[in-house]
């Protein structure tokens, strides 16, 4: 199936009689490139635009500063928005950063490293674009949270905002923040702000 839709349709979502399994759902995106693709909990494809210029550039900025804190820490691997991950909600999900341990990361076979593998990275980042809705946004970090990370970070550029999440806690919102402290599984890391925002 070949998919054309317009900026201000994205993101949609797409159901089928059965749901797409891993093979059909790679035949899928790749029929389907350079969109973005996750299925959801109810096998519901989200089929999402690229990036526009801006966004990708944050992402490119939030992902230079993880990993190369993960290069020098060593402990474990940081992750593209092109990585999918079969989460315990039999999801598809790809966040826009993420970082898993070595430990967790080296218990898979190299068959499940080489597919949707079946784990959920112990801390991912989320960055809001000009089209996210940032209560969709909210429920996905929910979502994260849920499927086992322990910490989650959403960006939010057009507020200039962080908001952490972790599990059994309400979310911390820091405003305008000049950066942000990893804690957990990446305590250590930091992410400079003004290296995002401008």
């Amino acid at each position: 199936m070949n998919l054309t839709f317009t900026e201000d349709q994205s993101p949609f979502r797409i159901r089928f009689a059965q749901p797409l399994s891993g093979n059909e759902m790679e035949r899928f995106c790749a029929a389907n490139d350079p969109l973005r693709v996750e299925r959801d909990s109810n096998g519901e494809l989200i089929v999402m635009s690229p990036n526009h210029s801006d966004s990708g550039g944050i992402e490119a900025q939030v992902l230079f500063a993880l990993g190369s804190w993960a290069f020098e820490d060593g402990r474990g691997k940081f992750f593209s928005p092109n990585a999918g991950f079969t989460l315990p909600d039999s999801s598809v999900r790809a966040p826009d950063a993420s970082w898993i341990s070595l430990k967790r990361w080296n218990r898979l076979s190299r068959k499940q490293q080489q597919s949707y593998a079946p784990i959920c990275p112990e801390f991912v980042i989320e960055v809001r674009s000009k089209t996210d809705r940032l209560r969709d946004l909210r429920a996905k970090m929910e979502m994260w949270i849920a499927n086992g990370a322990e910490v989650a970070w959403l960006i939010d550029p057009q507020r200039k905002a962080v908001e952490i999440f972790r599990p059994g806690e309400s979310p911390e919102v820091l405003h305008e923040p000049s950066s942000v402290q990893g804690s957990g599984p990446v305590a250590g890391f930091e992410l400079v702000m003004a290296r995002v925002w401008r």
